[in-house]
Order: structure tokens, then C-alpha cells, then sequence
């Protein structure tokens, strides 16, 4: 079973960077990983790695392999468990999600890790189009994110879990009864435009007709509206679920609305078709779901 070794050795050079690195992962000797390489480098009859810098990095065909040796490895710890049962339930798992979403996932992960103790289950954190790549990659098994405009791969399947309305949020003593005159009365605490989510308000205030007095960016919903109960201008981001916005009163929560209709950000959960983990990943899901539409 050499080469499923060597193949655990590649997968995490290439997650940490370095042979160095990777060797602490591995509780190997960086000499040691270096000569794993080789070998399958050999075994596999073409060189993954460019070697002409002072750090060896993956080539065109390392970067090829990669996806391909993480789905190997899934499958090989597929293998290794038990054919039914509670078996099901075991192994190792990885799960992203996006900020807004990760403390209750992680409640979820918690206790379903009480119930089947075998069960591995990593979780990252990280923005919606980086998890989206990772899962496309093969390096996380699902991911919790936002749902993107773009056509999905023919490799994903995409399963929406819950809305979260577009709203406005102002401080209690801010000028303005509506969203049109919030908006114009203060200064604009605007979520990164680079982002699904950013890019989910721009276009919602651009259906809505409103107009901004833009102040400044951030990438956290959680700290744009910590300067909002500071009084330092409105936001305009998704009412998150199992906040308590609405119960602080500090807060003013304002609906944004375009031709009648409420705008909304949909968070669902992103994975590969051709995972073998299903099972954990749909008990995960699903478990989730309860969770935030309790």
C-alpha cells in the first residue's frame, strides 16, 4: 500500500506548500517526504513538481493529479469501512461553509460526533467561491455557501437550504423612516462587492433604485453591523439566520423591497456527485436544515 501512502504525502505537500511543511503533517522527516515523491514520480512515470526554485512546487501535471489522488484517498477510506450499519456513519469527512453558517454547523458536527464516535469530520472556513473551488477540486467533500450566478459544473449538484431576506439595518437614532431615506441621510457601510454576497446587495439596491453614500467596505456582516449599533452609518446585507437583530434595540430592521417582491440570499449546500460520502453528507444537511429553520 506504498503508493496510497505516497499519494497522502502529495495531497498534503500540496495543501501546506512545501515538503518541509507537509513532513510535520505526515510525521515524516522532509529527506523522507522527498524521497516519496521520487518514488511516485517514478511509479507514475512523469514529474509532478518543478524543482528550479528554492521551493518545489506543483507542475501542470502535479495540479492535474491532485483532484484525482484526493478522490482515490476518499475512495480507499470508503473501502476501509464497515458495508452497512452504523459504518456508514464513520471515516473522514470534510465540510466547508461560509462565516454566517459555521457556529451552527459546527453545533450540528458536534453532536453527530457523539452519536458515531468514529465519525471524522473536518470542518474550514472560507468565502463562498473559495469553498466552491475546493469542492469542485475534490479537497472538501460539501461546502455550505451562498448560491452563486454562475451555471454549476456538470460535476456539482447544488441543494438550496434556507432564504435570508436583504434588508437594511440602521441605528435606532438614524435619520430616515425608509430605505430610500436611510439611505440617502447617512453614511454607506457597504459589504465587499467582490464577493457572492456583496455582489448579491449591489444588485439588489440596483433593482430597489437606491442610491448610496458609500463610506466604506468590509468583508464581515457581523462587524458592518457592529458599526451600525455605533451609529457610524446603515448597511444594507442578509437578516441572518438565528441572529437577533430584530431583538436588539439598538437596531432598526428595514425591508428592501423591488416591484413588491422581497429580495433574498439563498444558502444551500454544494457537493460533488461522485463523492462517496453521501450518507454523512446528507445526514449533515439535513440536520442543518432543522437547525436553521427551526
Amino acid at each position: 500500500m506504498s503508493t496510497i501512502r505516497f499519494l497522502k504525502t502529495f495531497v498534503a505537500v500540496a495543501e501546506r506548500g512545501s515538503f518541509a511543511a507537509a513532513a510535520g503533517q505526515v510525521a515524516l522527516t522532509q529527506a523522507a517526504v522527498s524521497l516519496q515523491m521520487r518514488s511516485l514520480e517514478e511509479e507514475l512515470r512523469r514529474a509532478l513538481f518543478d524543482r528550479s526554485g528554492r521551493v518545489a512546487t506543483l507542475n501542470a501535471d502535479g495540479r492535474a493529479l491532485l483532484p484525482q489522488a484526493r478522490r482515490l484517498l476518499a475512495l480507499y477510506d470508503e473501502m476501509r469501512l464497515p458495508l452497512s450499519g452504523a459504518g456508514d456513519m464513520a471515516g473522514a469527512v470534510a465540510v466547508g461553509a461560509v462565516v454566517s453558517v459555521m457556529g451552527g454547523l459546527s453545533h450540528v458536527v458536534a453532536g453527530m460526533k457523539r452519536t458515531y464516535p468514529a465519525l471524522d469530520v473536518r470542518l474550514i472556513g472560507a468565502k463562498s467561491f473559495e469553498l466552491a473551488a475546493m469542492v469542485e477540486s475534490g479537497e472538501l467533500d460539501a461546502a455550505f455557501v451562498a448560491e452563486g450566478s454562475a451555471q454549476l459544473a456538470g460535476t456539482l449538484q447544488w441543494t438550496p437550504l434556507y432564504e435570508e431576506p436583504i434588508v437594511l439595518i440602521a441605528g435606532r437614532g438614524s435619520r430616515g423612516d425608509d430605505a430610500r431615506e436611510a439611505l440617502a441621510a447617512n453614511p454607506f457601510l457597504r459589504f465587499d462587492r467582490s464577493q457572492r454576497t456583496g455582489a448579491l446587495v449591489e444588485r439588489a439596491l440596483r433593482r430597489a433604485h437606491l442610491r448610496t453614500n458609500e463610506f466604506l467596505e468590509l468583508n464581515s456582516i457581523e462587524a458592518l453591523v457592529e458599526l451600525v449599533r455605533q451609529e457610524v452609518g446603515v448597511t444594507v446585507v442578509p437578516l441572518l439566520k438565528r441572529s437577533r437583530w430584530r431583538d436588539d434595540p439598538a437596531l432598526r430592521i428595514v425591508p428592501l423591497r423591488a416591484g413588491g417582491e422581497p429580495m433574498v440570499r439563498i444558502i444551500g449546500m454544494l457537493e460533488r456527485r461522485d463523492h462517496g460520502r453521501v450518507r454523512v453528507t446528507e445526514a449533515i444537511r439535513a440536520a442543518c436544515a432543522a437547525l436553521f429553520n427551526a
